[in-house]
């Protein structure tokens, strides 16, 4: 998220209700890196703008109301897997802030204004008693956005040192045209959940697509050939990473030159013919240089940060973290209309 947009996003996100949380002395210490400090106040309110996100825009995705008691990926609630992120984030904040100087990293008087002035339109925008429930203080808001703008600048500051580089040959892709021929859609099955196919059917779809591969040996134009044979043609860029349309049409395509065929193409779930029509897409190549490149920015990032945290004694106070509870405390963003009015809703269990 970049700069402006953080700012307007904490700018209004809050709506909430409260019940049954434990009492959270606001100046009481949560991370500890030397001599920089993240308080109770800084980190709840740091918290609740990422829960506010995920309630508002995300609860569908994650299991509704009750999202944060269900479990995540990595068998944990979701509570428990986002709360170990944020915690994370706050130990790289105060190492962050703390290693400015290392890299002439300042707040400008622009940076400095637009926090103010988001601060002063978060204050306006939610009452005091919802904002003492998020530690929502002017205090505790410039802070934390301060923190998050640090952030930004310390990141760009430290991988412009890294000296990383990807080269045309990490990063090209090619480009096919293909044809899928799905098992699936050959079944006779009135169970639209019996997804089974027999080797009988398999045995039709393989015979289609050899028909196809031999047709299109001879056609002008892949895609309009396809049209014709009542199909449909599908791009794709890749390289011998990728996995789609599937792990067995890019190992074959792959070897082959541009204008080139695979021939009938066999998976689990699919047969597939495709024609090579680039063996280096522009486009699609420097798209995975600047990805490839963010990844060994992104990786040098995370050594440094390793590093320090390493080098520095950081002592979080998990007590004090434990009562952010996010069962117990419903966070949602503003809903602002074009007309200028604000809608905001909240639960509490």
């Amino acid at each position: 998220m970049k700069k402006r947009a953080l700012i307007l996003a904490l700018a209004g996100i809050m709506a909430a209700s409260l019940t049954g949380c434990g009492s959270l002395k606001d100046d009481a210490v949560v991370v500890k890196a030397g001599d920089e400090e993240i308080t109770a106040g800084v980190a709840n309110f740091y918290a609740r703008y990422t829960q506010a996100q995920y309630e508002t825009y995300f609860a569908s995705y994650f299991g509704g109301d009750d999202m944060w008691t269900k479990n995540a990926s990595d068998g944990k609630t979701y509570e428990e897997s986002i709360k170990e992120t944020l915690l994370d984030d706050l130990k790289n904040m105060a190492l962050l802030e703390k290693h400015m100087k290392d890299y002439d990293v300042k707040l400008t008087k622009a940076d400095k204004k637009a926090i103010n002035d988001a601060a002063e339109e978060f204050d306006k925008a939610n009452s005091q008693k919802k904002k003492d429930k998020v530690s929502g203080s002017e205090e505790n808001v410039k802070r934390v956005m301060t923190l998050m703008v640090i952030e930004q600048k310390m990141r760009s500051a430290i991988v412009a040192e890294a000296n990383v580089n990807v080269t045309d040959e990490e990063a090209v892709q090619k480009h096919m045209q293909y044809v899928e021929f799905d098992y699936t859609t050959s079944s006779d099955s009135s169970d639209s959940s019996d997804t089974t196919v027999s080797d009988d059917e398999k045995k039709q779809v393989k015979e289609k697509a050899a028909t196809f591969a031999e047709g299109v040996k001879t056609a002008e134009d892949f895609a309009s050939y396809a049209t014709e044979q009542g199909t449909e043609a599908k791009d794709a860029t890749f390289d011998s990473d990728s996995v789609s349309p599937s792990k067995e049409v890019v190992k074959a395509a792959d070897k082959l030159g541009e204008g080139e065929l695979t021939g009938v193409v066999e998976s689990d779930t699919a047969c597939y013919v495709a024609k090579v029509t680039s063996l280096n897409d522009e486009a699609a190549t420097e798209t995975k240089k600047q990805s490839l490149l963010t990844e060994k920015q992104d990786k040098y990032y995370k050594k440094v940060l390793k590093k320090w945290k390493k080098e520095e004694k950081i002592t979080v106070h998990k007590g004090t973290w434990n009562k952010i509870d996010f069962t117990k405390l419903s966070v949602k963003a503003k809903d602002t209309s074009t007309t200028g009015t604000s809608t905001d809703s909240a639960s509490g269990n």
